[in-house]
């Protein structure tokens, strides 16, 4: 991935990525999205971009391996997050999903992942301590709750299932308010291009949208001008 390709990825919104792969492959059917409402703790902020270093997690019931096995587990995620190569980020299985309850992601956590250089974090577990996480650093988590219950490690740089999408180690993930997607390895080479034709096309049908007069016409008339621009 190139510089100015991440520049521009964590510009525009996950959206707009969807549509400008399906410019790229030149068909419509990409599906390597999540599905369903996530919660973002950082709306505003850009989108997360970065190659996935994957994990497991649960917190509803109290790990059953001994404690020092637990730390071992504990001390090499955080060895394998670290050592993750820029841009990455963090995306982790919460086995307990539908009925997450330890908030894995609060105030420590995410300071520690970005000290890590990490760009955020995708998870369908909890997060906590809205207002006090670390600005440049967005979670997308499939909820909000208090505690972080009985959260331990229980699987590192394994394949994870976040809302429906399956995410590999190495994965290029981008993510934001609206949710995540995997961006097919075959057309990163194109992705800028995409974006940048999706981005001019679709100003034909918006620019005369908010112009004043606009109606059924000229509506049509910009329609034509879009499908043709498109191909």
């Amino acid at each position: 991935m190139t510089p100015s390709l991440l520049s521009l990825l964590r510009k525009v919104d996950t959206p707009t990525v969807c549509n400008a792969i399906e410019v790229a492959q030149g068909k419509r059917g990409f599906d390597q999205f999540t599905r369903g409402t996530m919660q973002c703790s950082a709306p505003d902020e850009p989108a997360i971009v970065g190659y996935a270093r994957t994990a497991k997690i649960a917190a509803i019931h109290p790990p059953t391996e001994p404690a020092d096995v637990i730390r071992a587990r504990r001390m090499a995620y955080y060895k394998y997050m670290a050592e993750a190569p820029e841009p990455s980020v963090a995306v982790i299985e919460d086995v307990d999903y539908p009925d997450c309850i330890g908030a894995y992601w609060g105030e420590i956590n995410t300071s520690v992942h970005k000290g890590f250089g990490m760009s955020g974090v995708l998870t369908n577990g909890v997060m906590r301590d809205l207002g006090d996480l670390p600005e440049g650093f967005p979670v997308v988590a499939g909820s909000v709750g208090p505690s972080h219950g009985f959260v331990h490690i229980r699987e590192i740089d394994t394949p994870v299932s976040v809302f429906g999408l399956t995410i590999s180690p190495g994965d290029l993930v981008h993510a934001d308010r609206h949710g995540a997607l995997v961006i097919p390895e075959d057309i990163i080479v194109q992705l800028e291009a995409a974006i940048q034709k999706l981005l001019v096309t679709e100003r034909i049908v918006l620019d005369a949208a908010r112009q004043s007069g606009f109606d059924f016409e000229t509506f049509e008339t910009a329609w034509a001008e879009f499908e043709k621009a498109r191909v």
